[in-house]
């Protein structure tokens, strides 16, 4: 299987090749680039080098390599190569891709650097632009820190501007005519006399043209898109119902659970008494794990009525177990030891003792971190292939710890990129592994987030004990 490409010695690299009757178009910094994470699903004869944009005869479908979290970033980020590509917004289909090392996000290291946000200095800019070398290394493909946009702001929009350059040159070489007399609108190509080639049928031939490395951007006042409002690319659906999560996912042969914790945050289950539970139809076993169980049963509904059927001796968390204890703690704490300082401008002595008092205190009590839907995740694991649908937001970090776990080198394809599923992808990967002797599928479902916050780490110990389960059955998990 062949790649055209051909890598300069520049530190931008933008790269095009055909795929199925088309072309994509990568941009990307640095030498070395990642491989291809379309690679594996060509067809023999095609080839595709890292894509954010791909032209083929069905149009223009934009890669958003970040989560969809409610946060727009799937219209922003479109927006930004579609400005730049020269395409009407409406005309363009929205992919997340596929979970790859080359869609790293660097800015998103940007948070951990110690330094404050206020701090302007030539030293701290110059810190956070050396930090792009680190992120493509480590290669983090992150939604996170709301580092989405500062990250793809220049990348996305090269890779726009790219791919408009070679449509340009392949409209001029196919009708030998003057690359300055021709300009793009609306996905097309047009010539002084009206003529227009569309980008679909321009795609085939501008896969074998070599895109610049530094293609100029538009300036603010050339925008049609960027700096307005744009429809949601992910609303209809949304609001109509249509959006599929990883909880829709349905397939033969599932068996699901759910875990039941202790509500203290890290405290230990001291006992419990799961006879009736065990008793119960469509219950496939109850597992015990560290600080609380697991109910794997055959369907949702099942599992959560056993779960309620079992009787538990909770053990104390080492915390205060009321609000208002926990605020004493928080307040003896400020006079331990001296906190840290980000800016330390003015006398701040000499004016108290100068000005007038002014005192405020400010409480909130502890809330959950938690998402509006249930976690949840589906792992379907069999002949060394792990298929995993899971909302996330570290989807390389995902494929890396659900090919470590299923053992091996397995073929590992995360699908679906929705919320934050956090820790309990870990546990699903690991499930998907144990759980089943002869593993098929295992769904892995939290609820009552907001009642019980320490659910989100409770997974992992789901993992260990999951091995205790013998059934060859697919499977399903609700928490």
């Amino acid at each position: 299987m062949g790649r055209a490409k051909t890598w300069t010695r520049r530190a931008f690299i933008v790269a095009s090749v055909a795929v199925a009757g088309g072309v994509a178009f990568g941009y990307w910094r640095y030498k070395t680039p990642y491989d291809n994470p379309l690679l594996a699903e060509l067809e023999d004869g095609e080839s595709a080098i890292t894509p954010y944009v791909r032209i083929d005869q069905s149009g223009v479908t934009i890669i958003v390599p970040r989560a969809e979290m409610g946060q727009g970033v799937q219209t922003t980020l479109a927006a930004l190569v579609a400005e730049e590509l020269d395409v009407a917004f409406e005309d363009i289909a929205v992919e997340h891709g596929p979970a790859s090392r080359a869609y790293y996000n660097a800015t998103a290291l940007e948070e951990g650097l110690p330094l404050a946000a206020t701090n302007l200095s030539d030293f701290a800019e110059g810190v956070r632009a050396f930090v792009d070398v680190p992120g493509k290394l480590l290669g983090l493909q992150i939604t996170g820190g709301s580092s989405s946009t500062p990250d793809a702001y220049v990348k996305m929009r090269k890779a726009g501007a790219a791919a408009r350059s070679v449509m340009l040159q392949a409209a001029a070489d196919r009708l030998g005519a003057d690359l300055a007399s021709l300009d793009t609108r609306d996905g097309a190509v047009v010539t002084s006399e009206g003529m227009s080639l569309t980008y679909a049928e321009l795609a085939v031939a501008a896969a074998q043209i070599e895109p610049p490395d530094d293609p100029p951007l538009k300036s603010p006042s050339q925008w049609k898109l960027l700096g307005r409002s744009l429809p949601r690319v992910d609303m209809l659906d949304k609001c109509t119902g249509a959006a599929q999560y990883s909880i829709d996912v349905k397939l033969p042969g599932m068996l699901f659970a759910t875990v039941r914790m202790n509500p203290r945050l890290g405290a230990p289950m001291n006992g419990y008494d799961a006879s009736a539970a065990e008793s119960m139809p469509g219950v496939v076993n109850v597992v015990p794990l560290d600080g609380g169980v697991a109910v794997v049963a055959t369907n949702t509904w099942y599992a959560f009525k056993a779960a309620d059927a079992i009787e538990f001796e909770w053990g104390d968390a080492d915390y205060p177990d009321t609000t208002a204890a926990q605020f004493a703690e928080i307040e003896a704490a400020f006079g331990r030891r001296r906190d840290s300082r980000f800016r330390n401008d003015g006398d701040v002595e000499r004016s108290l003792i100068e000005g007038a008092d002014v005192e405020q205190e400010y409480r909130v009590p502890y809330l959950a971190h938690a998402t509006m839907e249930p976690l949840n995740a589906v792992a379907y694991l069999r002949d060394g292939r792990l298929d995993i649908w899971a909302g996330n937001q570290a989807p390389t970090q995902a494929l890396k710890e659900g090919a470590a776990i299923a053992g091996g080198q397995p073929i590992c394809t995360l699908i679906g990129q929705a919320s934050s599923i956090r820790r309990a992808l870990r546990s699903l990967f690991a499930a998907a592994n144990r759980l089943i002797a002869d593993p098929e599928l295992f769904e892995l479902i939290r609820g009552s987030d907001a009642q019980a916050a320490q659910r989100r780490y409770l997974v992992d110990e789901l993992v260990a004990q999951l091995s205790n389960i013998e059934q060859s059955a697919a499977a399903s998990v609700a928490i």
